[in-house]
């Protein structure tokens, strides 16, 4: 049995996508997955399964698909990865609120950053399958764009650091 965490992309944010997470769970049990736990209202979800992480994705994406009309898209990682992600933040001296982790399905490239705009006081490193990111003077204000992280779900540390704990409990 395998811990997984899905991160779903636009869920409950600027009303693109409404989803209770007692749908989320309920549809997440009705799949087969167990000891399933949702974490805030933004498409965060701890669960166990003996299925790989593709057929894991696969069978949410569908299911989501089903309940939304539209392709919803969700990032996997399992418990280990996420542990991964929090222990190799390399702006680990920032404040957790302020550093994110934009979650991608592939590997990140050399040139990732090549193609990035609008970058004024963030900084930006490559992990794994993830780009943190730095907003030192916060998101809001931000005008940064990268391509690359179109298709990825942001989570900020804090998040992070509470789904790897439920992940390894």
């Amino acid at each position: 049995m395998t811990t997984y965490v899905a991160l779903l992309r636009a869920v409950n944010v600027g009303g693109t996508g409404k989803l209770p997470m007692t749908e989320l769970r309920a549809m997440c049990e009705s799949v087969g997955f167990s000891n399933v736990r949702t974490y805030i209202a933004s498409g965060n979800v701890v669960f166990d399964s003996k299925l790989s992480e593709s057929s894991v994705k696969t069978k949410l994406e569908r299911s989501l698909e089903t309940y939304a009309g539209k392709s919803v898209g969700v990032l996997i990682r399992t418990g280990a990865e996420l542990a991964s992600v929090l222990e190799k933040n390399p702006f680990e001296a920032a404040p957790s609120n302020r550093v994110v982790a934009i979650f991608l399905d592939e590997p990140t490239l050399a040139n990732t950053l090549d193609r990035v705009s609008g970058q004024q006081t963030e900084e930006i490193a490559l992990g794994a399958r993830e780009i943190y990111v730095h907003y030192k003077d916060g998101i809001a204000r931000s005008k940064l764009k990268i391509p690359a992280a179109s298709t990825g779900t942001a989570r900020n540390m804090n998040t992070v650091a509470k789904l790897a704990e439920w992940a390894a409990a």
